[in-house]
């Protein structure tokens, strides 16, 4: 699958999963350095942001967004990942104040080559969100064409609210 960066096309390591499927088995680390499977994403529906890099006007915009957001439904897991470091994540967090959603790594880019949302003559992830439900399955997919633009968050969060009302 290609995308654009800055108007020039370039590719992912391959297709993303899609509507309907399970999210495939990957492994990321938080602040303090634990492993997160794709085991513990599971369990109640979770929103899964990827962006390519934090300290960027575009990451940080939608990582502020979703970190707002997250206040208002709270059955519901909003994760921001990208392939910055813990340290750098860390520091992002602490000087935006982002407190209301995990921010995990894909340093080692597990994420990156399991779901095909790796660039790798760019060295990051690609700007997507999904959204699974309880059981893991993938219920939403937005791969954003053009990396520099910021993804359709009210039809994110549409889909959001169906989860959220039946959990809350």
């Amino acid at each position: 699958m290609d995308v654009l960066n800055g108007g020039e096309k370039v590719s992912l390591v391959g297709n993303p999963p899609e509507v309907g499927e399970q999210l495939p088995k990957f492994k990321l680390f938080n602040a303090e350095n634990q492993k997160i499977k794709t085991r513990d994403l599971i369990g109640k529906p979770t929103l899964i942001s990827t962006v390519p890099d934090l300290n960027t006007r575009v990451c940080k915009l939608e990582t502020k967004k979703f970190n707002q957001q997250a206040d208002h439904y709270p059955s519901v897991r909003f994760v921001t990942v990208s392939n910055n470091t813990i340290t750098e994540q860390k520091a992002w967090c602490a000087a935006e104040g982002v407190a209301n959603l995990e921010v995990l790594s894909d340093e080692e880019l597990s994420l990156g080559y399991e779901m095909n949302l790796y660039i790798p003559n760019d060295g990051f992830l690609a700007r997507t969100i999904f959204i699974i439900d309880a059981e893991g399955k993938i219920v939403y997919r937005q791969i954003v064409p053009e990396i520099h633009d910021e993804p359709n968050y009210l039809e994110a969060l549409d889909v959001i609210k169906k989860y959220a009302t039946e959990v809350d």
